[in-house]
């Protein structure tokens, strides 16, 4: 097992706003990633690396810290959107590489080709989404937490599926079909 706590401190100040905000949400998203998982693995026994999850989980938002999105302490330069992609590159830099890949992929319900190009995201144009089942446990326990609120209760499905709903479609079809495998929180 990799001390997620560790490498998170190896980027961010301890105790700073910052800091604390992305271990609260990315401890919420761990609890739930990991009781889904658990949940697969015990009543449907799918084979999925729990331990992976969990630590995944809390890895996913690490790249914040380069962004420009003030209402969540971040002050850096970049586009919000490309925290995955950045947080990729630093966790690729220290050979984390699976854990990477869900940094990468965790945005939305995954980021096809087709949304980047339509939206002109400013992002790699080549899909992003999640491929294995741990990716996706991560990328959908993330849609029920706001770093934006980070001490309000999990959403419900319904709430978390509406807050995609302006992205599309494909979407909602990639969320619709993360919910019927994983269930309700």
């Amino acid at each position: 097992m990799i001390n997620t706590i560790g490498i998170i401190e190896r980027f961010y100040e301890k105790n700073t706003p910052l800091y604390n905000l992305l271990i609260k949400h990315s401890t919420q998203v761990a609890k739930l990633a990991q009781r889904l998982a658990l949940r697969l693995l015990e009543e449907k026994h799918q084979p999925v690396d729990v331990e992976f999850v969990s630590e995944a989980a809390m890895l996913h938002d690490i790249g914040i810290i380069a962004t420009d999105a003030p209402g969540i302490y971040c002050n850096g330069t970049e586009p919000y959107i490309r925290h995955g992609i950045i947080g990729r590159a630093m966790l690729d830099e220290m050979g984390l590489y699976r854990h990477a890949l869900v940094c990468e992929r965790h945005t939305g319900a995954g980021l096809s080709i087709t949304d980047i190009e339509k939206q002109n995201l400013p992002l790699p144009h080549r899909d992003l989404l999640p491929l294995s089942l741990e990716e996706k446990i991560v990328c959908y326990a993330d849609k029920f937490f706001s770093k934006s609120h980070p001490d309000d209760q999990a959403r419900t499905l319904s709430v978390a599926r509406s807050k995609l709903l302006k992205f599309g479609d494909d979407t909602i079809a990639r969320f619709d079909m993360m919910a019927t495998l994983f269930g309700e929180p």
